[in-house]
């Protein structure tokens, strides 16, 4: 059993540090309740930020925050990092790589993990961008392929390398081809004088009519004028359907010579073994009541990505955002401690706040449930936002000096090959000769 503090409140077992896990034991905080949160890592990642990781604009330690600091003054909250490989729900038991712990309710907040549809192949030669190791890679990739291009008397060489396809019009996929965007206007430039950075392409791949699809028509037709603007190929009612490291093959029948396919094109949640009563819909998702309770338990719930809340409003379950997780971790947490004291529940009911996207400087689009903005105003208004939910004091001024530095000196000062990337092998760091000045 893992080593926990006997209590004599009931134990409440979060699985997953990320924004609905980390709500929930706050609000759990100085309640006659004892928590325990698991987690892979220790610590909480702003996975809106990583594009920013991969593209050399911030430094992962900078959207990072350890998990035991947040936690740090609150008695009843305990963290363990742990692996959960299965639960038993007939014992009440999780199961982990470091031993097994009971509860007396337990709560899957694992949020989703990269989804590739089945298909082995892109999986093996694409990069995802989901957590704080695949964004280093990513950036490794980015600029290991500028330097090979440097070394090659092919053209066509040259231009395989310095070819970036991105596939997944959301969010992500058009954030992250503005950030390189970027890079070729203002950074590649003064790095690679040896280099016709002309000849760099940016193409990024949607299967839907419009990019951004979950927002308003009026945001995707911006979206589409910013990147165009900004020299980004733009490939609607299409789809990759192979890609071997080199050629990525579209459903129009097109090819792509790349070295570089960036994959942000679906989710699918993150669950593990023994949910065997549990209903799953579309991306793997835990079907859920409005209390989150998981469909076939009484004492197992659901938050955030990995949960399927069927609703009149959500006939397809709420979209896969931040605030849907937050706002289920407090209204659950109330529903606990109802639940303990025999109190009546509360319905889950979600409150879109809107959503938004950053295309590039002075570039972004925001919906706002009254009102729907773009230019230089959402794009300040999306960074304060950013800003206001990053996780710790440090973190913000660090990413706030960051970017007033990358606006006024048109650079990115974090272009450092740390962990060298081999497609499906990281050379090992007793194989790297690293230099600890850049």
């Amino acid at each position: 059993m893992i080593d926990i503090p006997d209590s004599s409140f009931p134990r409440v077992v979060i699985v997953g540090g990320g924004f609905g896990g980390i709500q929930l034991a706050k609000s759990l905080r100085d309640k006659e309740v004892q928590v325990l949160m698991l987690d892979k890592h220790n610590y909480h990642t702003f996975q809106p930020l990583l594009y920013q990781v991969a593209t050399g604009g911030l430094e992962p330690d900078s959207i990072a925050f350890p998990l035991r600091k947040i936690f740090k003054q609150h008695k009843n909250v305990f963290f363990r990092v742990a692996n959960v490989e299965k639960v038993n729900a007939e014992t009440n038991t999780i199961l982990t790589n470091i031993g097994a712990v009971q509860y007396d309710f337990l709560v899957i907040a694992t949020g989703s993990t990269t989804n590739f549809f089945g298909n082995e192949m892109i999986e093996n030669h694409s990069m995802p961008m989901k957590s704080i190791p695949e964004a280093l890679n990513l950036r490794s990739l980015i600029l290991q392929s500028f330097e090979e291009a440097l070394l090659k008397d092919s053209i066509n060489a040259q231009e395989a390398l310095m070819n970036f396809v991105i596939v997944g019009g959301g969010p992500t996929g058009v954030e992250t081809a503005g950030a390189l965007a970027e890079l070729k206007m203002h950074v590649l430039p003064s790095d690679y004088p040896d280099l016709d950075l002309r000849r760099m392409q940016i193409n990024l791949v949607e299967s839907n009519e419009r990019i951004l699809s979950s927002m308003s028509v009026q945001a995707s037709e911006m979206s589409n004028a910013f990147l165009k603007e900004m020299g980004v190929v733009i490939r609607t009612n299409d789809a990759v359907v192979s890609y071997d490291g080199h050629n990525a093959v579209l459903r129009s029948g097109k090819t792509l010579e790349t070295a570089n396919l960036i994959w942000t094109a679906g989710v699918k949640a993150a669950v593990f073994e023994g949910l065997d009563k549990a209903e799953f819909i579309r991306g793997g998702r835990v079907k859920v009541d409005t209390y989150n309770l998981v469909t076939g338990y009484d004492n197992i719930y659901a938050i955030g990505d990995v949960a399927a809340m069927i609703t009149v409003e959500y006939p397809n379950a709420h979209p896969g955002v931040a605030q849907v997780a937050l706002q289920q971790a407090k209204n659950l947490s109330k529903n606990i401690i109802n639940k303990i004291n025999n109190r009546k529940l509360k319905e889950f009911k979600y409150f879109d706040m809107g959503s938004m996207a950053t295309v590039g400087r002075n570039k972004a689009v925001v919906d706002l449930p009254y009102i729907r903005f773009q230019g230089f105003f959402a794009w300040f208004v999306w960074m304060f936002l950013h800003l206001l939910f990053l996780v710790g004091f440090r973190n913000k001024m660090v990413v706030l000096i960051n970017w007033i530095w990358n606006y006024f000196s048109y650079d990115r000062g974090t272009r450092l090959i740390i962990r060298p990337y081999r497609k499906n092998k990281i050379i090992k760091e007793e194989e790297i000769e690293l230099s600890t000045k850049s």
